[in-house]
């Protein structure tokens, strides 16, 4: 059960389930391997601070390995290799661009040094799409981010400067989490780009089973192919916090 939260199941009709708590490593843990996420709110007072609040949606999307759809346009700008690929060079440059795309009332300054530090800690993981050449030198173009705990990735958000970038980015973290034997891709809610990619919409109930079984996978993140032009600084997770997880996660139906 959950240290923090209640079951999934108690959230309102919009998937809302908890207003307040921390944007600690500890919470973040608990809820990502508890089927909730973190989606801060504007205040409807119009105070200064945002709310933060927690979501667990039901329907929930993902998308299947099996069923992500590659256009062939797309694909002949993947196989171009009209962009530079890496994994985990400038997480703080992606989640910044992520940002700056939605504004404050979703990634907030808060949200940004917390997930700087999930990074730190090895649990968030960043795919970038860089644009230039060797001579020229190489500017971030545009990336996708996301949390990954055992067989789980659950993308966050992606950004682009130059068109294409993200979604090249996301073609990329696709195949990537593919070979390294994830087992579950939750990108949250639907959206008509996702759409686009085959995204699949699910019940909560059917989410959570899948979520306990793949949390039970033991897959790592790693570097990208021999693509990364450094190793990448996301690690395997830090010990100090494993104790997050003295009963088994997700321990329901």
């Amino acid at each position: 059960m959950s240290r923090f939260f209640a079951h999934p199941n108690r959230s309102n009709k919009h998937g809302l389930l908890h207003v307040g708590g921390k944007l600690t490593p500890d919470w973040l843990l608990d809820a990502y391997t508890h089927g909730i996420f973190p989606w801060p709110m504007s205040n409807p007072f119009g105070q200064e601070n945002d709310i933060l609040a927690w979501f667990s949606p039901d329907p929930r999307c993902v998308f299947e390995f099996d069923q992500f759809h590659v256009s062939r346009r797309l694909e002949r700008t993947y196989q171009s290799r009209r962009f530079r690929i890496t994994s985990d060079t400038d997480f703080s440059g992606v989640i910044r661009g992520c940002a700056e795309r939605h504004g404050e009332t979703w990634i907030t300054s808060e949200m940004l040094d917390a997930f700087i530090e999930f990074h730190r800690l090895g649990y968030a993981h960043s795919i970038e799409a860089w644009s230039g050449s060797e001579l020229d030198g190489w500017t971030l173009a545009g990336g996708v981010y996301g949390v990954a705990i055992g067989g789980l990735f659950a993308a966050e958000s992606m950004f682009f400067n130059h068109r294409d970038a993200s979604n090249v980015a996301l073609v990329a973290l696709m195949r990537h989490l593919k070979k390294r034997g994830y087992q579950l891709v939750d990108i949250q809610v639907k959206t008509e780009h996702t759409a686009r990619f085959g995204a699949v919409e699910i019940s909560r109930s059917e989410y959570l089973r899948r979520l306990q079984s793949a949390l039970r996978c033991n897959a790592e993140f790693a570097s990208i192919d021999n693509q990364s032009r450094h190793l990448h600084e996301g690690g395997n997770p830090d010990p100090r916090i494993s104790s997050c997880f003295s009963s088994p996660p997700l321990s329901r139906g």
